[in-house]
């Protein structure tokens, strides 16, 4: 064992138990951490291990305050919301966790070491004012809305050759690249698997699970922004290669871009299942960012726990599912964390540039993300204003500017087309802000802290009422997650007002501030908390949940024997994932999904319809749906049928020009809508109306058939 520190010596005699210092290898415990580059102190459990299990120093108080927060947490779970049984199970579970806090059983594991490498600013001139005209170049042909071969090319040489110019060779980078050339050069292949990547192969496994299983089923049906992202995509294909999509008041490209590659690769076409399949890999690909952005932070096994506990959230699960742009906003918002918070760590000028290009290309995505460049403002705001920052503040300053540079460059089409329709771009934004002379609801200031009020009670308390992406009047967190969240707050304030540290701080206030795109919605109220406009604040939330878990973790491990304790770590860490399993399966697969099937209409049994009325008499040309007040969109029955581009609909003062068209015609109306089944039954006698009866209450629809 190592030798205990003279700090280890000093603070045993001053309390009455005492502890002898070892590390713990990362054979006997597979979610062990090597050692973090910070010194820990005495009070940091995760290093420290009695030679024999003592009852005395068993974390009793912990485990009994992480129970008491998640009965108090299920208590807030529908239907029954009993809340002041909950609100009075919290306070004995912070009380449980002040005292656990107090003998040193619970606290956070530390955050990673800073270093300071000073930049030398060198760049490559050259490359560096030859990128500026190809910008110049590439802003004046982005003039049309549209990608081009020339503007698209003068675009990517102008980032490639500020790249090339600001980019710091990597020794690192270069040793991962000569490992690689070894190892494909060799005749014989050598691989060995740790108990750590098998853990990591299980929860990639179960995490692709609960993103990719069912997609075809779960959500259901489409609705209106669906038809509206289709049409869109349609429009590529005939050539218009949008930068800005006016329609619906206006949409930025990314996504049309992705579900066209994905419909190509998997072969699924234009459809429904395109659009959901496309946004399930989107919000994939953010979970490999939540693991190194824990691990940045903290250690490993941080990144591992943010990583499991938001592929399996149902927050997160269903904005990906829905097939619009929502996982977007996090998708964006963890790599460009990531690579900030590593480059001010660091003082690495290339996670700057990394850290612009992923904000850059976030401004394409989803326009909530737009709050990012001032969450970016708050990080290094916050780190420069702290005393850990002292003698690197003027070099990040500077290095924000890089970030500044390459995220303009990225953002530079989108950049090119709010300059010229200013109206356009925002007003999505504006529409809920509000502009100068609207009025609203209540003072403007009364609804901001109102909104945001609501807006903090959505991990734990009532996520909204919006069926597309949320089950109505329930916490957006499960009940160990939610339970874990607001321990890992508590934590992260008492650690912040002992050690001052930038970054406790800043965890804390991204959430307030990722959650602006939803709390800024003083125009509709209503429409807030909304778990898609604020999905970017997922990030930090499961960040700090993964940070309370592992704290606990490691006071279990530290607190027995080495057999014991790796029993008592893997219990409690089973138990609590296979609640979180168990409890967010049912709320995507079984309540989210029957909640939105009453939601939203059956479009899918109409274009059922329509197939086989085109399988019988070889044409869809005479069919038609009438519309009617809060029914389907017309549009969506073609989208399963095949034909994305068409809208079916003709209006009931239309009926009679039906007359013109000879052959067989097929007519789907709403049984409500008594007054059209009469002008087809007066225009067509030998016509004949029978009811379609569907799965889903309420969502029956008549089928008038002229022969």
């Amino acid at each position: 064992m190592n030798e205990p520190s003279v700090l280890d010596y000093v603070k045993s005699k001053l309390k009455f138990w005492q502890r002898e210092k070892i590390s713990l290898p990362d054979v006997e415990f597979a979610m062990q951490e090597e050692k973090p580059q910070s010194e820990p102190s005495s009070s940091q459990s995760s290093t420290l291990k009695p030679a024999t299990f003592q009852p005395k120093n068993w974390p009793w108080r912990s485990l009994l305050a992480l129970l008491l927060a998640i009965m108090g947490q299920a208590a807030f779970e529908p239907p029954h919301n009993t809340h002041w049984t909950g609100l009075v199970l919290y306070f004995a579970a912070f009380t449980m966790l002040a005292l656990a806090y107090y003998r040193k059983e619970w606290s956070l594991p530390p955050l990673r070491e800073g270093e300071i490498h000073p930049d030398n600013w060198r760049f490559k001139r050259i490359a560096f004012f030859l990128a500026i005209p190809f910008a110049l170049a590439a802003f004046f042909t982005f003039a049309g809305n549209s990608f081009k071969f020339l503007n698209s090319l003068l675009w990517l040489l102008s980032l490639l050759l500020f790249v090339w110019s600001f980019w710091q060779s990597d020794a690192s980078l270069k040793k991962t690249i000569a490992c690689i050339k070894t190892f494909f050069q060799q005749r014989e292949w050598s691989i060995s698997i740790s108990r750590w990547t098998l853990l990591i192969f299980v929860i990639t496994a179960i995490v692709i699970f609960f993103r990719l299983y069912q997609i075809g089923a779960v959500p259901p049906e489409p609705f209106s922004d669906h038809a509206e992202k289709l049409l869109d995509v349609y429009d590529i294909t005939q050539g218009e290669t949008r930068i800005f999509f006016p329609r619906n008041t206006g949409r930025e490209g990314f996504q049309m871009y992705w579900t066209l590659l994905v419909s190509k690769v998997f072969g699924t076409g234009l459809s429904f299942l395109s659009l959901k399949l496309g946004t399930a890999l989107l919000g994939l690909l953010t979970l490999p960012f939540m693991y190194l952005l824990g691990k940045e932070i903290a250690n490993r096994r941080v990144g591992l726990l943010a990583m499991f506990f938001m592929g399996i959230a149902y927050w997160q699960n269903v904005i990906s599912r829905v097939g619009l742009r929502f996982p977007l906003y996090p998708l964006f918002v963890a790599p460009t964390l990531y690579y900030l918070l590593r480059g001010i760590r660091r003082q690495n000028r290339n996670d700057f540039i990394l850290a612009g290009i992923f904000l850059g290309l976030g401004a394409h995505g989803y326009t909530p993300f737009r709050i990012m460049p001032f969450v970016v403002v708050a990080a290094v705001g916050l780190y420069v204003l702290h005393k850990g920052s002292k003698g690197a503040r003027k070099q990040v300053i500077e290095q924000l500017i890089i970030l500044t540079l390459f995220s303009l460059v990225v953002f530079l089409p989108l950049g090119r087309y709010a300059l010229a329709n200013p109206d356009s771009f925002s007003y999505r934004t504006l529409s809920r802000l509000g502009s100068p002379g609207q009025t609203f609801p209540a003072l403007w200031w009364e609804i901001f802290a109102s909104n945001v009020w609501d807006g903090m009670k959505m991990f734990n308390w009532d996520n909204g009422n919006i069926w597309v992406h949320s089950v109505a009047n329930r916490p957006a967190l499960g009940v160990v997650s939610g339970a874990l969240f607001l321990i890992g707050v508590a934590l992260l304030l008492v650690r912040y007002a002992k050690k001052r540290d930038w970054l406790d701080l800043f965890l804390l206030l991204s959430i307030l501030l990722l959650q602006l795109p939803s709390t800024l919605s003083l125009v509709f109220p209503e429409e807030n908390p909304a778990l898609n406009r604020a999905g970017g604040a997922a990030v930090p939330v499961f960040v700090i949940v993964a940070l309370a878990l592992d704290g606990l973790l490691a006071s279990l491990r530290s607190r027995a024997s080495r057999r014991t304790g790796a029993v008592y770590v893997w219990g409690v860490t089973g138990v609590l994932l296979v609640l979180s399993i168990a409890q967010n399966y049912n709320l995507v697969f079984d309540t989210y999904n029957e909640r939105y099937r009453l939601g939203a209409w059956n479009s899918s049994e109409m274009g059922q319809a329509i197939q086989q009325f085109e399988h019988l008499y070889g044409t869809t040309e005479t069919v038609w749906i009438v519309p009617y007040e809060h029914w389907v969109d017309t549009r969506l029955p073609g989208v399963w049928a095949g034909i994305p581009n068409r809208d079916f609909a003709v209006w009931q003062r239309d009926l009679p020009k039906t007359l013109e068209e000879s052959g067989p015609k097929m007519f789907i109306v709403k049984p409500e809508d008594e007054e059209s089944l009469e002008i087809l039954a007066q225009l067509y006698p030998q016509g004949r109306a029978s009811r379609h009866e569907s799965d889903v209450a309420g969502h029956d629809f008549m089928i008038f058939s002229v022969p």
